[in-house]
């Protein structure tokens, strides 16, 4: 083909979602020029193969592999367009290899080229690296002002569709990790309508992700955990490595719902994909009991963090231990390790004090309060936990903020207020119920002394009554709508003790499908990237470069780990995203919801059947037979 016909190929694949395609095409066009002696068209063409696997891959060994053919073929140029995009690369490659003052001088170079002739990756994305560089160093307001511009020229068309879509999803990155929900919520939704015009390529999942974070903050958790599967779904074709990225907040959702073999999934295979699932899988293990085991593995993410290249987390920098640092401190209670508390809640009023933000503050007053209640006078952890509720509350997070609650409740009883302490458990249960958290709800009525748990001996009737169903026990009725959860669990009542297969409650019958792992193409220009990482590790350990070794390792392991898992038995193609997998997350989603909606308008049954209903790849209605209830099931 042509170069003129490669380019749009190029830029065609792109946008559909291929990227493997993409980058062959671009890797054809700079043969062809080479083949041709057209060495500043062919420099060009090196150029964006390297801009696009920095942007979609985080290969950082195939990025330097292909910038030093560019300079190559540069030579003693005078600057231009090519230029510029190496700079706005190399600002990244340092950036995420984690050397700031190496990525700060390239950042500078790409914005003053990039606004020079015109090359809107390099004054874009060299603006975010700026903003960021500032934010890292401590420079918050500075930094938040650089995003604030940029949003505003992003708003007013002044990029093209690439680069506002990447740009979009950094400012929003930056954001949330700096704890600037509102700023956060803001870019989230011009991005959100954005994407429904110019945009293409992976930008309609990476809005996904992040309206994802932001629902699991704000609620509904059935709204967020539906955008979480669909970011996983439209990013599973794109990016092996950044697949992580939302299966771990796929997980985070539904470990707030109450789904833990759900969320341990998801945590696992974007372990499987080399993304870190930490403190979300070690708060599992708080989930699950295993106070030990969730104390080890965050205090070994803090000591050995995985220092993979993703623009999605901070690559440096205390902003890194914010989240870990929450979760020591909540395990650390749970562990009654005072040691363990104090220094949390000092780690995290160190890091706000870099890094001022009202999120970031909210986890530094509640880390502190939970240590005021393991020392000796509770009545120091009821100023701070009232400034966590209170924080929380600003930023429309009712989950932390019923999270705070439960903490505040416990300083008053330890403090000998009841009648406090009921009060703050009784808005948290609400909030818990409203979110979607069934089983958090269920724990706060112990604490109440309404353990949800009907009298022996006793009956409840679930009966269908029109487009209605009615709930009934101990005397009183209440109605609720005909939702799909509510059939299911009506079949589940119906068979007490008996497991369903998921697939069978979907009424899926269909054949075990899915789309392969890694398809040929993809296969190939995973198996072009592992030679160039090849000649990248001979590179640094010729140079004695250890740092650079080291990721061109972790590049190594990641590709070859990713070719592996792509075979099955017989050397055949493995496949993904089949129909069980469907199934268990549509049924548990969908049984999760009407369990909510049982808790608000009976929170006795809405109790007990968080704890008797088992959800998965088989579903089951399990009641304590201790104290057994009857039911009545009429559909």
């Amino acid at each position: 083909m042509a170069p003129d016909d490669l380019e749009r190929q190029a830029l065609e694949r792109y946008a559909a979602g291929d990227l493997e395609g993409a980058v062959a095409a671009w890797e054809q066009m700079y043969d062809a020029h080479l083949a041709a002696g057209e060495t500043g068209a062919a420099a060009r063409a090196g150029a964006l193969v390297a801009l696009n696997l920095l942007c979609e891959t985080g290969l950082l060994a195939p990025v330097r592999g292909w910038t030093a053919r560019v300079r190559r073929l540069l030579g003693d140029a005078d600057p231009g367009p090519v230029h510029a995009l190496l700079a706005v690369i190399r600002t990244y490659e340092r950036f995420l290899s984690g050397d700031p003052d190496g990525a700060l001088g390239p950042a500078r170079e790409a914005v003053a080229l990039g606004e020079e002739f015109g090359v809107d990756p390099a004054r874009g994305l060299g603006r975010v690296a700026l903003a960021r560089l500032a934010i890292h160093r401590g420079d918050v307001d500075e930094g938040i002002d650089l995003l604030d511009e940029l949003a505003v020229d992003l708003a007013a068309g002044s990029f093209d569709p690439l680069t506002t879509g990447n740009v979009y999803c950094e400012l929003i990155c930056a954001a949330l990790w700096l704890g600037r929900h509102d700023r956060a919520r803001e870019w989230t939704d011009v991005m959100e309508r954005w994407r429904h015009g110019p945009a293409f390529g992976a930008t309609h999942g990476r809005c996904r992700v992040h309206r994802a974070e932001l629902l699991r903050f704000s609620g509904p958790a059935d709204a967020a955990e539906a955008e979480a599967l669909a970011a996983c779904d439209e990013l599973r074709p794109w990016l092996r490595r950044e697949y992580g990225w939302p299966l771990v907040e796929l997980g985070n959702v539904r470990l707030r719902r109450g789904d833990l073999d759900g969320a341990e999934a998801a945590y696992r295979e974007a372990h499987e994909h080399a993304w870190s699932p930490q403190p979300g899988l070690g708060l599992l293990r708080l989930a699950r009991g295993d106070v030990a085991g969730a104390a080890a593995m965050v205090r070994d993410e803090v000591a050995h963090p995985m220092d993979v290249p993703w623009k999605e987390r901070p690559p440096f920098s205390d902003l890194r231990l914010v989240r870990l640092a929450a979760a020591q401190s909540e395990i650390a209670v749970a562990a009654s390790d005072a040691a363990a508390a104090e220094h949390a809640a000092a780690e995290l009023e160190r890091i706000v004090a870099r890094y001022p933000s009202t999120a970031l503050h909210a986890d530094a007053a509640l880390a502190r309060a939970r240590a005021a209640l393991l020392g000796t006078d509770p009545s120091l952890a009821l100023g701070p936990a009232r400034t966590a509720v209170a924080a929380w509350a600003d930023l429309a997070a009712p989950y932390d903020a019923a999270c705070a609650r439960l903490v505040l409740g416990h300083a008053h009883r330890a403090c000998g207020d009841e009648e406090l302490a009921r009060l703050e458990w009784e808005a948290a249960a609400a909030a818990f119920a409203s979110f979607g958290a069934v089983g958090r709800a269920a724990e706060v009525a112990e604490l109440l002394g309404d353990r949800g748990t009907p009298s022996a001996g006793r009956a409840a009737t679930l009966v269908r009554d029109g487009d209605r169903w009615r709930l009934g026990y101990d005397g009183t009725e209440a109605w609720l709508p005909d939702l799909k959860g509510v059939q299911l669990l009506a079949q589940l009542l119906a068979s007490p003790g008996r497991e369903v297969p998921a697939l069978d409650l979907a009424g899926a019958g269909l054949v075990e499908q899915g789309l392969p792992v890694l398809d040929d193409e993809a296969r190939a220009s995973y198996r072009r990237r592992l030679a160039e990482v090849e000649d990248d590790l001979a590179e640094a350990e010729r140079d004695h470069d250890e740092a650079r070794r080291q990721l061109a390792q972790r590049d190594r392991d990641y590709l070859l780990a990713e070719l592996a898992g792509a075979v099955g038995l017989g050397g055949r193609a493995r496949v993904t995203g089949g129909t069980a997998e469907r199934a268990r997350t549509s049924v548990t989603r969908s049984l999760r919801y009407a369990l909510a909606r049982i808790a608000e308008v009976h929170p006795e049954l809405g109790g007990h059947l968080s704890r008797a209903v088992r959800t998965g790849a088989c579903c089951s209605y399990v009641p304590d037979p201790v104290v057994p209830l009857t039911w009545e099931v009429v559909t």
